[in-house]
């Protein structure tokens, strides 16, 4: 793997192809767990560990798993690291245990980590697998403390639980029920696509410019001859 092949990885997993604000995949865990920056922060790090350690054992093991069983074996690897991941939030960090609940095992059924698995662990080697599960991971985990900065800051007032406006604010509550958080994903989506849409809109610009100007480039050559 060459530097440039990481570093595209890497911008694809965290931007360009971002699972939650692109793939608009993952949508129950980013909308219940981001109704603080620690429950944001503690999913999104579960989510990439599991990520990481399940690509690299099925990358590992894909020339050995068979075709027609390749979704339970790939659900079986997950479910036994996410086991291991609740366990040790529960162990070492109770509190955020308690916070994100049912939500650490339903990490098993995350569409963004069985769409990993088989799209990409399954077919490629361990060490671009594991970069994979990072650079998934770290969208993923940037998603969720995205929207949950702007509900929590919004509806409570505060940031990782520090006051940021005193006891004089007035939070908006609805931004840390349901409802805010299909209001602040769908707010974020589409700021998302708007930039997106104008980046396109900028290369295709450019790349029309260049074509004109290599024709009129070519044409002035004939013209000489």
């Amino acid at each position: 793997m060459t530097f440039k092949s990481i570093a595209k990885q890497f911008k694809d997993g965290i931007i360009d192809n971002n699972p939650v604000l692109i793939q608009l995949l993952g949508m129950c865990p980013t909308l219940a767990t981001t109704t603080s920056v620690s429950n944001a922060i503690g999913m999104g790090l579960a989510a990439t560990a599991v990520l990481i350690c399940s690509n690299v054992l099925i990358s590992l093991l894909r020339k050995f798993i068979p075709k027609q069983v390749r979704i339970a074996a790939f659900i079986v690897i997950i479910s036994g690291f996410v086991t291991a991941v609740e366990l040790l939030i529960k162990a070492f960090f109770f509190e955020l245990y308690g916070s994100l609940g049912l939500f650490i095992p339903l990490i098993v059924v995350n569409c963004i980590i069985l769409a990993r698995a088989e799209a990409f662990a399954s077919k490629n080697p361990v060490l671009p697998s594991a970069i994979d599960g990072l650079s998934m991971g770290l969208g993923f985990t940037f998603a969720l403390v995205l929207i949950a900065t702007v509900r929590e800051i919004l509806g409570n007032g505060t940031f990782l639980g520090f006051s940021l406006f005193g006891e004089n604010y007035s939070p908006a509550i609805i931004f840390i029920l349901p409802a805010g958080a299909f209001l602040t994903l769908g707010f974020i989506v589409a700021a998302v696509q708007a930039l997106k849409n104008r980046a396109d809109d900028k290369n295709n610009a450019r790349a029309a410019a260049e074509e004109i100007l290599a024709h009129e480039a070519e044409k002035t050559k004939e013209q000489d001859k």
